[in-house]
């Protein structure tokens, strides 16, 4: 049996019909199967590589740390370097108020504590969530994604749980003395970037205030400068009670975080004592491949470039096919009106040599999350790509 035949028997599927392409290399934009064809990656591994593929500096990284030690005990209890560092050099670059990190396996794994941390430090049960937001696939991240046709199948699942729709003031006004937090994406990805209003994010955080309820913001996917600031929130003017990370945060390692004031992640310290635990959360080496890509960004000044770039793909993708693109920096969703459409055209893509997808909660809408680093030649050739695609389909 060759490589594809044994996947497909013996690793767990997640669809009834998956890409199965068998990738063999990953160098900066680009990945190459087994028969040599390079493919320009235009989705970054869903927002993970801002960096690119195997940057020299996260590579190095991993190789010294993974000489130096792996895993050594359950996650909180020794000081470990990896761990400190990137604490640091990540709370040095969030407001003051963001300042303890609590390190996880996994964006969802990130939720999951945040949920618990709410109801822990507010001693309060409803959760407010909105429609169309994505916040993970476990039990508790599930049922506060904002999508029945994705959570029915798995209920019941966490009671006390309010869906409301998204950038509404009528959302609000509900939220209540007996709200322990409101979640929200700060952009909704897999809704097709969706960036609330200046008026709603600010009235959220108001209110918030106003009743004691914890803000957490999810920039899981739109952090480390895919919306076009090192955070989704600075474009905002606020600052959230509590920060969720992931994807980006490991430079391509599993590694995911929530982020408060110490006063309000000491409340998992007591009654009970271990109120969140993890084995694996903060793994030396994913800390240590986080650091050193989250410096690369910084030093490499790749941020800077990310709005120029959004609207060179923003003057190239026109076409009679495309009804709207919608963009918050490098997150983009180019609508083709219907998934059947959008789905050839991801084949035909794909086909010559260009990696796209569509998103959960609009397939009718194309994915476009490349690495931070793509550049303008690379831009126009995904853009000939697609419009070659649209022509063809």
């Amino acid at each position: 049996m060759n490589n594809r035949q044994l996947f497909l028997r013996h690793v767990a599927q997640t669809s009834d019909a998956p890409l199965a392409l068998e990738m063999v290399k990953a160098q900066g934009m680009y990945m190459w199967d087994a028969e040599g064809k390079r493919y320009l990656d235009l989705i970054a591994g869903i927002s993970v590589c801002n960096v690119g593929h195997c940057h020299p500096a996260v590579v190095k990284a991993i190789q010294e740390q993974a000489a130096t030690y792996m895993h050594l005990l359950v996650y909180g209890e020794f000081v470990q370097s990896p761990q400190v560092a990137y604490a640091t050099y990540l709370t040095g670059h969030l407001p003051d108020s963001l300042n303890s990190v609590y390190f996880t396996n996994s964006g969802a794994e990130a939720v999951e504590g945040a949920m618990k941390l709410a109801k822990r430090h507010t001693g309060r049960a409803e959760v407010i969530a909105f429609n169309n937001s994505y916040h993970g696939s476990t039990q508790g991240a599930l049922s506060i994604l904002g999508d029945e046709h994705w959570r029915n199948a798995f209920r019941p699942l966490l009671p006390g749980v309010q869906h409301l729709q998204h950038n509404s003031m009528q959302a609000v006004d509900a939220i209540s003395e007996r709200t322990a937090c409101v979640i929200a994406e700060t952009v909704q990805a897999e809704a097709g970037v969706l960036a609330p209003s200046l008026e709603w994010l600010q009235a959220l955080r108001k209110r918030c205030t106003e009743t004691g309820t914890l803000l957490i913001l999810d920039e899981i996917q739109c952090g480390f400068g895919r919306n076009g600031s090192l955070w989704a929130f600075e474009q905002y003017g606020l600052v959230p009670d509590v920060l969720l990370l992931g994807k980006a945060l490991g430079g391509g390692m599993p590694l995911g975080a929530f982020i408060a004031d110490k006063s309000v992640m000491w409340s998992l310290t007591n009654q009970p004592v271990l109120g969140h635990i993890t084995t694996f959360g903060g793994h030396p080496v994913s800390c240590a491949a986080g650091l050193a890509a989250m410096k690369t960004l910084m030093e490499e000044d790749l941020i800077n470039s990310v709005e120029a770039k959004s609207k060179l793909f923003l003057e190239l993708l026109r076409h009679p096919r495309i009804k709207a693109v919608r963009a918050r920096g490098l997150m983009l969703a180019v609508d083709l009106g219907d998934f059947p459409t959008n789905k050839k055209v991801i084949d035909r893509c794909i086909a010559n040599g260009l990696i796209t997808d569509w998103f959960l909660f609009a397939p009718e809408s194309l994915r476009i999350v490349p690495p931070l680093i793509i550049t303008e030649d690379e831009i126009r050739s995904a853009c000939r790509i697609i419009l070659d695609a649209l022509d063809a389909v």
